[in-house]
């Protein structure tokens, strides 16, 4: 199932959707259905809302940053996300989330103290604490929009998504939203994670426009076949063998979880170098 997940407001650039589904298609990958716009119907994250609201799980907030961050006492250095104190929450009880909604308003989620514990797939077991790491998170944002974490739990629950790959920077995010399944109703039927190792530059640094113009649709313009790319990321992904072109219908035999990395991997020049050898 291909999902356009384009609640992220301003910046959600246009025409990113559809160069998504262009490169998707160019690199031999295809879906079953969709693709499915989130904002094309917002009424299954209301009904979210309004069942949280009613059972005291979330909280209106019209704080700004600045006074959360005046009242955080630890705040989280480098990152974008700050500690919401529960000295903040108001009283919670049950409430009426269609009286209540307001431009001006955020909802965030209560957040009850101590662990959450899962497995990952390949990170292992986890034993994180949203209430030390990030507080009462936000799940409705004051563009009267729900947060990436309440819409993904949703959306995962509704589309029967059983199995969530994606990046190891966002396993936090994991115990978060499955304190939103737990909530919702849904804690017998919460998806399987694997949090992946993240693509570095030589510097150690998330892979970034520092590093160069790394982008796929680059080294398409420069004309490197989509089995270049596919073949650069089998050889990160622990395929065996010399580093070759392949196609993605090779690359799904090819591939073994058993096999995948654990460490982060290094986007080195040579690498660079090799996608552009192949350019025509």
């Amino acid at each position: 199932m291909l999902r356009i997940e384009d609640l992220d407001g301003p910046r959600i650039k246009e025409g990113a959707a559809e160069a998504i589904v262009d490169t998707l298609s160019w690199l031999g990958m295809d879906w079953d259905e969709g693709p499915i716009v989130q904002s094309k119907d917002m009424e299954p994250y209301v009904a979210a809302m309004r069942k949280l609201a009613e059972a005291g799980a979330v909280f209106p907030c019209s704080l700004s940053r600045a006074e959360i961050e005046a009242a955080a006492s630890a705040p989280q250095e480098g990152s974008h996300e700050i500690h919401f104190p529960q000295g903040l929450r108001p009283e919670l009880g049950s409430k009426n989330f269609d009286e209540l909604a307001a431009d001006d308003l955020s909802w965030r989620f209560a957040v009850k103290t101590g662990p959450v514990e899962f497995v990952d797939r390949i990170a292992g077991p986890q034993l994180i604490d949203p209430s030390k790491e990030i507080g009462d998170f936000v799940v409705w944002t004051k563009r009267n929009q729900p947060a990436y974490q309440l819409a993904v739990v949703v959306d995962d629950h509704r589309q029967g998504i059983t199995d969530i790959v994606r990046g190891d920077d966002l396993l936090p995010s994991a115990a978060r939203q499955l304190l939103l399944y737990n909530a919702l109703g849904h804690a017998s039927k919460t998806p399987t994670y694997f949090h992946l190792p993240l693509v570095l530059g030589e510097d150690g640094k998330r892979l970034a426009k520092r590093h160069g113009d790394t982008r796929v649709e680059t080294y398409r313009e420069c004309g490197a076949p989509p089995e270049a790319i596919v073949g650069l990321v089998a050889s990160w992904s622990g395929v065996e063998g010399e580093r070759s072109l392949m196609s993605a219908a090779e690359f799904k035999t090819a591939f073994s979880l058993t096999t995948m990395p654990l460490d982060p991997i290094v986007f080195s020049q040579e690498q660079d170098a090799w996608v552009r050898s192949h350019c025509r």
